[in-house]
């Protein structure tokens, strides 16, 4: 077994800064990574059908999926935009969504996160509703910008664990977890191979995995990388992930 850390493949976000466009990577999944899954993180430019996806599958051991202030655009699931100012990012789609099926076909680690969670669904054939807090008896699941990030990140709502489901066995067979809520966007149909792990008081779906996957191939709405270390259940995700990464690794 090796003593090196496992390689963990981020896909950047294209964000404009001054009158460039730049491929970045959240500081806060770095340090969660680093820290709760003792991974090394390899951010991955956004580079659409350029990237040479077999190559780069077998340069990392697993794939985190981040969350991000754009959205799978709608058309990957069969609509169109209900609002002129929804932000996408055409080059993150075109690069994670056929990474998403390629990773999980050769049973490698993945983890998504808000927008990752949401890309998992759409990769697999799932739709999204495009704005949680307009569908009839649904909460409004986006934080309020005019508190510090704390009180944003903080504890929202309960999310009720499937019973006898993966994540409910990671955190030791608790029935129900606090988490925070941070986005606007949700899923609507289940992908296909996807089962629900967790669920909002709403009804609203909090957590996926791959049913069919041999290792970790899973994905959460809310954010536990946010202060990951002062959070078990976030803690325990990130761990159970960095842990699947090094049984990948060593598997090769």
């Amino acid at each position: 077994m090796s003593s090196k850390r496992p390689i963990v493949g981020i896909p950047a976000c294209i964000k404009p800064i001054g009158i460039h466009n730049y491929h970045v990577v959240g500081q806060k999944y770095i340090d969660a990574l680093t820290s709760a899954a003792a991974c090394m993180p390899l951010p991955l430019p956004a580079l659409g059908d350029a990237q040479d996806r077999e190559q780069l599958l077998g340069m990392i051991d697993g794939l985190l999926l981040t969350g991000s202030a754009s959205n799978v655009e709608p058309k990957h699931y069969g609509q169109v935009a209900h609002s002129p100012e929804m932000l996408i990012d055409t080059a993150r789609d075109e690069t994670t969504l056929p990474l998403i099926r390629a990773a999980i076909e050769i049973g490698m680690p993945v983890f998504g996160i808000c927008r990752g969670f949401q890309e998992i669904n759409v990769a697999m054939g799932g739709t999204l509703h495009q704005q949680v807090h307009a569908v009839p008896g649904r909460l409004d699941h986006r934080e309020d910008n005019t508190q510090p990030l704390e009180v944003q990140y903080g504890p929202a709502h309960p999310v009720t664990l499937l019973a006898g489901g993966a994540l409910q066995n990671l955190f030791g067979g608790t029935a129900e977890i606090q988490v925070n809520s941070v986005h606007g966007q949700g899923i609507d149909c289940l992908g296909a191979g996807l089962v629900a792990e967790a669920i909002a008081p709403d009804g609203q779906i909090e957590a996926v995995r791959v049913e069919a996957a041999s290792g970790f191939a899973m994905a959460v709405q809310w954010h536990p990388e946010w202060k990951v270390m002062d959070n078990p259940e976030s803690a325990k995700l990130f761990s159970a992930f960095g842990d699947a990464c090094r049984r990948y690794r060593d598997s090769k």
